[in-house]
């Protein structure tokens, strides 16, 4: 409801407030003196003796006056009327208890000894009195024709005090009840506002005598408020947790002092360096294409070209939205460096458009990263999953062999290995894919990168759990045992181009990660680098509680990097392993495709994960649907 700026005093100008206080406060100076003389003698008419003067009321009202101002009683808000303002009133009373003093002394005014301190007194009580009665006016017309929302405060200690002395002053919520769980505050009152029970909120709520309750108890841990909000969301109005002043004055609150965590903070393990010099010289002056740029391995891949002075990079993306974002990040770095940037649209299943810009741009490097990675996504949209990361794969790296490029190289999954799930078995048909074409080309040379899970890239874990501890939990972890190998984005990158720069033709690199890490024990540890405490049966009044939510379809509990580790050979770099592994003959390869063709063709999912079965080691449908989901 609007009201009449004459009806709110709260936008009357502030000009107008000092100087209402002013004549106020100057207006009590001779009634306060006139009531003195009147209290001393006993009469209500005082002015009536001879011996009183006229010129003691003037020379004391114009000097009172005169030190009112220079003291600035009238620049006390009344809203914020407390002790310090009862205190300042005090002093000035008893300096005009001096004044009148010094006016009978000097002046040689008559004056019973006893008049100028029941003057300083009945000053101080008028000037009280009247602000009170004020302030209670004030809140009584809020409350009349004000549109302020009724509140209860949750929780009668300091910091609800304070957010009562706040709202007094707010036009837009009310204090109308604090609720406290001591016992031993119910009943009483704090600044006016009566003190109940928790249990009072429900039918105080329902009758709309509150339309929201604050929490005010600072004190409590993450844990304790989750489950205080939770009690309170069943009751019939908002419910909303505020901060401490003291918070407040320093920045902080129990949900913006969350920092991001790096991923390098979460590697059990020392971060792996890779920045050699081969890897500048192996890209340096050539065009490079990198499908699925604005994913997360992909744009990774394509700003650490830049530093390899390649001549050009070729942004190859399907989703219009991901290739505006990477093509606008690295324009300005590209065009620094005198590197030129192409932003193409395109699929990798359309083979006239990966043609066209093969030739086009005179592609020289092919870093392939386009593919369906989220493994319950393609569990449930396996025929998808196949065309694009099987049948993807196959057309790009057909188009580099007919080209005749100098390097193609795959970005593939620990996930490939004994895969029991339809994305980690593609990821394996296209490595058996590419190790075919290398054995029926003569120029190309192609190579494959197997990954760990990689920290931060989308659909990971950290993104998942930082966005659950931000909302104070639970932590969703799908098994107690699971485990995994963890690099960091930049790693994974850089693998790519150092596997770019080693390849002697149907060559299997792979990073030494050290040990797998158990999920849960990630999740404890961001918890803890979030400045958090787990909540469990040992620690109940943590703040974020890890529930475990059982495996997913076609997911493992560890995973693996190498079908076969005594393959493995050295590189010369020491923590990359490069591996040969045995594939499909010629023949083997071509019938599987066709069988692909075939069921993608008629929509046939059976036939697709059987055509999977057939020809990826170690999968089989049982295993992808088991309880466990060990291989």
């Amino acid at each position: 409801m609007n009201r009449s700026k004459w009806t709110d005093p709260a936008v009357w100008p502030r000009w107008l407030k000092k100087a209402l206080v002013l004549g106020a406060d100057a207006l009590l100076i001779p009634v306060s003196l006139y009531m003195a003389f009147a209290l001393r003698i006993g009469t209500l008419t005082p002015h009536q003796y001879a011996q009183l003067s006229p010129a003691y009321f003037a020379i004391t009202f114009v000097v009172g006056v005169a030190v009112l101002w220079a003291m600035r009683l009238h620049r006390l808000k009344l809203h914020a009327f407390d002790m310090h303002a009862v205190a300042r009133i005090g002093a000035y009373a008893a300096t005009l208890t001096f004044l009148a003093i010094s006016v009978s002394y000097f002046f040689d005014l008559w004056a019973p000894r006893s008049v100028p301190l029941i003057f300083g007194a009945v000053f101080f009580l008028n000037a009280v009195a009247i602000r009170m009665v004020v302030l209670a006016g004030i809140t009584q017309i809020n409350r009349a024709v004000g549109s302020r929302v009724p509140v209860a405060i949750y929780g009668a200690g300091a910091a609800g005090t304070q957010l009562a002395n706040a709202l007094r002053q707010s036009q837009e919520l009310r204090p109308v009840i604090f609720v406290d769980d001591n016992s031993a505050l119910h009943g009483i009152i704090i600044g006016g506002v009566r003190v109940g029970r928790p249990d009072e909120l429900d039918q105080l709520a329902r009758s709309g005598q509150i339309e929201r309750v604050l929490i005010a108890i600072p004190s409590m841990t993450i844990g304790q408020r989750e489950r205080l909000t939770k009690t309170l969301e069943t009751l019939p109005c908002e419910v909303q947790s505020i901060p401490s002043y003291v918070d407040l004055v320093s920045g902080k609150s129990w949900v913006d002092d969350l920092r991001p965590v790096s991923p390098d903070e979460l590697l059990e393990r020392e971060k792996v360096d890779l920045d050699i010099p081969e890897v500048a010289k192996a890209y340096a002056g050539r065009s490079v294409m990198v499908t699925g740029a604005g994913g997360s391995i992909g744009s990774e891949l394509c700003r650490q070209l830049i530093d390899c002075r390649p001549s050009r990079i070729v942004l190859f993306e399907r989703s219009e939205f991901a290739l505006y974002e990477i093509e606008r990040t690295l324009r300005p770095s590209a065009e620094q460096a005198g590197i030129a940037l192409v932003a193409t649209l395109g699929s990798v299943i359309d083979r006239p458009s990966v043609d066209a810009v093969i030739e086009t741009e005179k592609v020289d490097i092919i870093l392939h990263a386009a593919a369906y990675k989220h493994v319950p996504l393609v569990e449930s949209n396996e025929l998808e999953g196949v065309r694009n990361n099987v049948l993807g794969t196959r057309t790009v790296a057909e188009a580099a062999r007919d080209a005749r490029i100098e390097r193609f190289i795959l970005v593939s999954t620990d996930k490939a290995v004994r895969p029991t799930n339809i994305m980690g078995a593609t990821k394996r048909l296209a490595e058996l894919i590419v190790q075919d074409i290398q054995r029926r080309g003569a120029v190309t040379r192609f190579s494959m990168v197997r990954f760990g899970n990689v920290l931060g890239s989308s659909g990971s874990v950290v993104p998942l759990f930082q966005q659950q501890i931000r909302r104070g939990g639970p932590v969703t972890v799908t098994h107690a045992n699971v485990t995994r190998y963890f690099m960091t984005i930049p790693e994974a990158a850089r693998l790519v181009l150092l596997a770019g720069a080693y390849s002697e033709g149907g060559d299997l690199f792979v990073l030494d990660m050290g040990s797998p890490v158990k999920i849960v024990d990630l999740a404890r540890r961001m918890i803890g680098l979030a400045n958090r405490t787990v909540r469990d049966e040992a620690n109940p009044d943590g703040d974020i509680e890890i529930v475990f939510t059982g495996l997913r379809p076609g997911e493992k509990l560890f995973e693996e990097l190498l079908i076969d580790d005594d393959s493995l050979v050295h590189t010369p770099h020491e923590k990359i392993l490069r591996a040969q592994e045995a594939g499909l003959s010629e023949i083997e390869v071509a019938r599987m495709i066709k069988q692909i063709d075939a069921a993608l063709a008629s929509r046939d999912r059976e036939a697709v994960r059987q055509i999977i079965v057939r020809f990826v080691d170690g999968y089989s449908v049982a295993d992808a649907t088991s309880a466990d989901g060990t291989a």
